[in-house]
Protein backbone atom coordinates (compact mmCIF):
# COMPACT_ATOMS: atom_id res chain seq x y z
CA UNK A 1 0.00 0.00 0.00
CA UNK A 2 1.35 3.33 -0.75
CA UNK A 3 1.44 5.95 2.06
CA UNK A 4 -0.72 9.37 1.76
CA UNK A 5 1.27 11.91 2.17
CA UNK A 6 1.36 15.78 2.11
CA UNK A 7 3.03 16.87 -1.26
CA UNK A 8 6.23 18.19 -2.05
CA UNK A 9 6.47 21.73 -1.99
CA UNK A 10 9.72 22.60 -4.90
CA UNK A 11 10.98 25.87 -6.07
CA UNK A 12 12.65 25.66 -9.49
CA UNK A 13 15.98 27.33 -10.26
CA UNK A 14 14.02 30.72 -11.61
CA UNK A 15 11.96 30.70 -8.37
CA UNK A 16 8.73 28.45 -9.94
CA UNK A 17 7.01 27.53 -7.03
CA UNK A 18 4.69 24.40 -7.31
CA UNK A 19 4.18 20.53 -6.01
CA UNK A 20 4.83 17.21 -6.61
CA UNK A 21 1.88 14.64 -5.97
CA UNK A 22 3.87 11.57 -4.37
CA UNK A 23 2.11 8.21 -3.60
CA UNK A 24 5.08 6.14 -1.96
CA UNK A 25 4.66 1.92 -1.39
CA UNK A 26 6.29 0.51 1.99
CA UNK A 27 9.54 -0.87 0.16
CA UNK A 28 9.56 0.86 -3.48
CA UNK A 29 11.12 -1.46 -5.84
CA UNK A 30 11.02 1.43 -9.26
CA UNK A 31 10.48 5.07 -8.65
CA UNK A 32 8.01 6.62 -11.82
CA UNK A 33 7.88 10.53 -12.57
CA UNK A 34 5.01 11.33 -14.20
CA UNK A 35 4.14 14.33 -16.42
CA UNK A 36 0.71 15.12 -17.34
CA UNK A 37 -0.86 16.63 -20.84
CA UNK A 38 -1.24 19.61 -21.65
CA UNK A 39 -3.28 21.72 -19.61
CA UNK A 40 -3.82 18.90 -17.44
CA UNK A 41 -3.42 18.85 -13.30
CA UNK A 42 -1.60 16.71 -11.63
CA UNK A 43 -4.37 15.40 -9.49
CA UNK A 44 -6.05 14.45 -12.15
CA UNK A 45 -3.88 11.19 -12.29
CA UNK A 46 -4.15 10.25 -8.58
CA UNK A 47 -6.32 7.22 -9.67
CA UNK A 48 -3.29 6.10 -11.89
CA UNK A 49 -0.43 6.44 -9.23
CA UNK A 50 -2.49 4.60 -6.53
CA UNK A 51 -2.77 1.20 -8.46
CA UNK A 52 0.83 1.32 -9.68
CA UNK A 53 2.23 2.53 -5.93
CA UNK A 54 -0.03 -1.07 -5.05
CA UNK A 55 2.39 -2.68 -7.27
CA UNK A 56 5.05 -1.37 -5.54
CA UNK A 57 6.00 1.59 -7.76
CA UNK A 58 6.71 4.75 -6.11
CA UNK A 59 4.81 7.79 -8.06
CA UNK A 60 5.24 10.94 -8.31
CA UNK A 61 3.23 13.49 -10.50
CA UNK A 62 4.72 16.11 -11.86
CA UNK A 63 2.70 19.68 -12.24
CA UNK A 64 3.32 21.84 -15.37
CA UNK A 65 3.84 25.84 -15.14
CA UNK A 66 0.57 27.61 -14.67
CA UNK A 67 -1.63 24.71 -14.02
CA UNK A 68 -3.00 23.03 -10.73
CA UNK A 69 -0.61 23.52 -7.83
CA UNK A 70 1.61 25.98 -9.69
CA UNK A 71 2.18 29.55 -8.51
CA UNK A 72 2.25 30.80 -11.92
CA UNK A 73 -0.21 31.95 -14.42
CA UNK A 74 0.52 32.88 -18.17
CA UNK A 75 -0.25 36.08 -19.24
CA UNK A 76 1.07 38.55 -21.58
CA UNK A 77 3.96 40.03 -18.89
CA UNK A 78 3.98 35.95 -17.76
CA UNK A 79 5.56 33.62 -20.47
CA UNK A 80 7.73 30.48 -20.70
CA UNK A 81 8.85 27.27 -23.45
CA UNK A 82 9.95 24.11 -22.92
CA UNK A 83 12.94 25.09 -22.02
CA UNK A 84 11.48 25.97 -18.61
CA UNK A 85 9.54 23.33 -18.53
CA UNK A 86 12.44 20.95 -19.21
CA UNK A 87 14.24 22.65 -15.95
CA UNK A 88 11.37 21.86 -13.85
CA UNK A 89 10.81 18.68 -15.02
CA UNK A 90 14.69 17.69 -13.89
CA UNK A 91 13.87 19.68 -10.57
CA UNK A 92 11.29 17.21 -10.14
CA UNK A 93 13.21 14.48 -10.68
CA UNK A 94 15.83 15.51 -7.96
CA UNK A 95 13.52 15.81 -5.66
CA UNK A 96 12.10 11.55 -6.91
CA UNK A 97 15.78 10.81 -6.09
CA UNK A 98 15.57 11.90 -3.13
CA UNK A 99 12.68 10.44 -1.71
CA UNK A 100 13.50 7.03 -2.94
CA UNK A 101 17.54 7.35 -3.81
CA UNK A 102 17.79 2.77 -3.91
CA UNK A 103 15.07 2.86 -7.06
CA UNK A 104 15.25 1.98 -10.46
CA UNK A 105 13.75 5.25 -12.07
CA UNK A 106 11.49 5.62 -15.17
CA UNK A 107 10.28 8.59 -16.40
CA UNK A 108 6.84 8.80 -18.58
CA UNK A 109 3.83 10.56 -19.47
CA UNK A 110 0.44 11.41 -21.12
CA UNK A 111 0.41 13.05 -24.33
CA UNK A 112 2.43 16.32 -24.14
CA UNK A 113 4.00 14.95 -21.09
CA UNK A 114 5.49 11.75 -23.12
CA UNK A 115 7.04 14.00 -25.52
CA UNK A 116 8.73 16.05 -23.27
CA UNK A 117 9.62 12.61 -21.35
CA UNK A 118 11.49 12.10 -23.89
CA UNK A 119 13.40 15.50 -24.26
CA UNK A 120 14.07 15.15 -20.89
CA UNK A 121 15.76 11.66 -21.42
CA UNK A 122 17.60 14.17 -24.54
CA UNK A 123 19.02 16.59 -22.27
CA UNK A 124 19.82 13.77 -19.19
CA UNK A 125 20.31 10.66 -20.96
CA UNK A 126 21.28 9.25 -17.04
CA UNK A 127 17.34 10.60 -15.58
CA UNK A 128 16.07 7.22 -16.21
CA UNK A 129 16.31 3.65 -16.88
CA UNK A 130 12.95 3.23 -18.44
CA UNK A 131 10.01 4.94 -20.66
CA UNK A 132 6.72 5.12 -20.42
CA UNK A 133 3.59 6.65 -22.66
CA UNK A 134 0.56 6.60 -22.62
CA UNK A 135 -1.71 8.23 -25.22
CA UNK A 136 1.19 10.17 -26.87
CA UNK A 137 2.82 10.84 -29.84
CA UNK A 138 4.38 13.70 -32.20
CA UNK A 139 1.94 16.40 -33.28
CA UNK A 140 3.99 16.63 -36.25
CA UNK A 141 0.76 16.68 -38.92
CA UNK A 142 2.66 14.59 -41.33
CA UNK A 143 2.37 11.58 -38.99
CA UNK A 144 -1.22 11.91 -39.50
CA UNK A 145 -3.67 10.82 -42.15
CA UNK A 146 -6.66 12.40 -44.19
CA UNK A 147 -8.30 15.65 -43.65
CA UNK A 148 -7.58 16.05 -40.29
CA UNK A 149 -3.72 15.77 -41.01
CA UNK A 150 -4.18 18.43 -43.75
CA UNK A 151 -6.12 20.65 -41.76
CA UNK A 152 -3.27 20.64 -38.73
CA UNK A 153 -0.90 23.27 -40.61
CA UNK A 154 -3.60 26.11 -40.51
CA UNK A 155 -5.07 24.99 -37.02
CA UNK A 156 -1.25 25.24 -35.66
CA UNK A 157 -0.80 28.56 -37.39
CA UNK A 158 -3.68 29.76 -35.73
CA UNK A 159 -2.97 28.75 -32.27
CA UNK A 160 0.64 30.27 -32.40
CA UNK A 161 -1.07 33.41 -33.95
CA UNK A 162 -3.72 33.53 -31.00
CA UNK A 163 -1.23 32.72 -28.14
CA UNK A 164 0.71 35.47 -29.13
CA UNK A 165 -1.80 38.53 -29.94
CA UNK A 166 -3.86 37.30 -26.58
CA UNK A 167 -0.51 37.18 -24.42
CA UNK A 168 -1.47 33.54 -23.75
CA UNK A 169 -3.51 30.16 -25.32
CA UNK A 170 -7.18 31.02 -23.94
CA UNK A 171 -7.21 26.82 -23.91
CA UNK A 172 -10.08 26.95 -21.46
CA UNK A 173 -12.48 28.96 -23.63
CA UNK A 174 -11.12 26.72 -26.27
CA UNK A 175 -11.82 23.70 -25.12
CA UNK A 176 -8.32 22.78 -25.57
CA UNK A 177 -5.44 22.27 -22.90
CA UNK A 178 -5.33 24.98 -20.04
CA UNK A 179 -4.25 28.66 -20.37
CA UNK A 180 -0.81 28.07 -21.81
CA UNK A 181 2.00 30.11 -22.16
CA UNK A 182 2.30 31.63 -25.55
CA UNK A 183 6.23 30.51 -25.97
CA UNK A 184 4.70 26.79 -24.68
CA UNK A 185 2.21 27.15 -28.03
CA UNK A 186 5.19 28.37 -30.38
CA UNK A 187 7.63 25.17 -29.28
CA UNK A 188 4.49 22.72 -29.86
CA UNK A 189 3.55 24.14 -33.10
CA UNK A 190 6.84 24.66 -34.29
CA UNK A 191 7.00 20.78 -33.97
CA UNK A 192 3.89 20.31 -35.03
CA UNK A 193 4.92 22.21 -38.42
CA UNK A 194 8.52 21.45 -38.59
CA UNK A 195 8.57 17.70 -37.32
CA UNK A 196 11.46 18.84 -35.37
CA UNK A 197 11.90 19.08 -31.34
CA UNK A 198 13.50 22.53 -30.33
CA UNK A 199 13.48 24.51 -27.38
CA UNK A 200 13.90 28.11 -27.71
CA UNK A 201 16.80 29.59 -25.64
CA UNK A 202 17.92 26.00 -25.08
CA UNK A 203 21.29 25.02 -25.78
CA UNK A 204 20.73 21.99 -27.45
CA UNK A 205 19.68 20.65 -30.47
CA UNK A 206 16.60 18.43 -29.09
CA UNK A 207 16.04 16.67 -32.10
CA UNK A 208 19.89 15.31 -32.21
CA UNK A 209 19.86 14.32 -29.21
CA UNK A 210 16.90 12.42 -29.33
CA UNK A 211 18.32 10.02 -31.62
CA UNK A 212 20.78 9.17 -28.13
CA UNK A 213 18.25 7.86 -26.22
CA UNK A 214 17.99 4.24 -25.83
CA UNK A 215 16.03 2.81 -23.24
CA UNK A 216 13.43 -0.13 -22.75
CA UNK A 217 10.24 1.36 -23.66
CA UNK A 218 6.52 0.85 -23.28
CA UNK A 219 3.82 2.45 -24.77
CA UNK A 220 0.12 2.04 -24.74
CA UNK A 221 -1.97 3.21 -27.98
CA UNK A 222 -5.91 4.11 -27.49
CA UNK A 223 -7.78 2.91 -30.36
CA UNK A 224 -10.30 5.65 -30.85
CA UNK A 225 -7.76 8.07 -29.69
CA UNK A 226 -7.52 10.42 -32.91
CA UNK A 227 -5.31 13.15 -30.83
CA UNK A 228 -1.96 10.42 -30.46
CA UNK A 229 -2.90 7.89 -33.17
CA UNK A 230 -0.35 4.58 -33.50
CA UNK A 231 0.93 7.09 -36.55
CA UNK A 232 2.17 9.71 -34.61
CA UNK A 233 3.48 7.36 -31.55
CA UNK A 234 5.59 5.68 -34.20
CA UNK A 235 6.96 9.01 -35.45
CA UNK A 236 7.98 9.99 -31.79
CA UNK A 237 9.46 6.76 -31.20
CA UNK A 238 11.55 7.08 -34.45
CA UNK A 239 13.52 9.52 -33.36
CA UNK A 240 14.58 7.24 -30.39
CA UNK A 241 17.67 4.69 -30.34
CA UNK A 242 15.37 2.10 -28.92
CA UNK A 243 15.45 -0.75 -31.10
CA UNK A 244 12.65 -2.54 -30.41
CA UNK A 245 10.17 -0.75 -28.41
CA UNK A 246 6.97 -2.48 -27.07
CA UNK A 247 3.74 -1.29 -27.86
CA UNK A 248 0.46 -2.43 -26.67
CA UNK A 249 -3.05 -1.36 -28.37
CA UNK A 250 -6.06 -0.85 -25.97
CA UNK A 251 -9.65 -0.94 -27.13
CA UNK A 252 -13.11 0.19 -24.82
CA UNK A 253 -13.76 -3.30 -24.05
CA UNK A 254 -10.42 -4.02 -22.37
CA UNK A 255 -10.39 -0.58 -20.83
CA UNK A 256 -14.13 -0.89 -19.58
CA UNK A 257 -14.43 2.99 -20.75
CA UNK A 258 -14.22 4.84 -23.88
CA UNK A 259 -10.71 4.06 -25.84
CA UNK A 260 -9.91 7.85 -26.73
CA UNK A 261 -6.97 10.18 -25.39
CA UNK A 262 -8.59 11.16 -21.82
CA UNK A 263 -10.83 8.53 -20.43
CA UNK A 264 -8.69 6.27 -19.56
CA UNK A 265 -7.96 8.23 -16.66
CA UNK A 266 -10.65 7.52 -14.98
CA UNK A 267 -10.05 4.02 -15.15
CA UNK A 268 -6.53 3.30 -15.39
CA UNK A 269 -5.84 0.30 -13.77
CA UNK A 270 -5.69 -1.82 -17.10
CA UNK A 271 -2.93 -0.07 -18.83
CA UNK A 272 -1.48 0.56 -15.44
CA UNK A 273 -1.19 -3.47 -14.53
CA UNK A 274 0.32 -3.72 -18.31
CA UNK A 275 2.86 -0.96 -17.04
CA UNK A 276 3.48 -2.75 -13.99
CA UNK A 277 4.64 -5.62 -15.59
CA UNK A 278 7.21 -4.34 -17.56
Amino acid sequence: MSTPSPPLTLVAGDGHRYELIARVPAVPQRSLLWLPALGVAARHYLPFAERLAARGIAVFLHEWRGIGASALRAGRHVDWGYRELLADIACSEAAMRTAVPNAGRIVGGHSLGGQLACCHLACRPDAAQALWLVASGAPYWRAFSGPRALALPALYRFLAWLSRVNGALPGRRLGFGGNEARGVIADWTRSGLSGRYCAAGLDLDLDTALHRVDVPVAAAVLVDDWMAPASSLRYLLGKLATPAPTIATFDAQALGIDADHFAWMQRPDTIADWLAQR
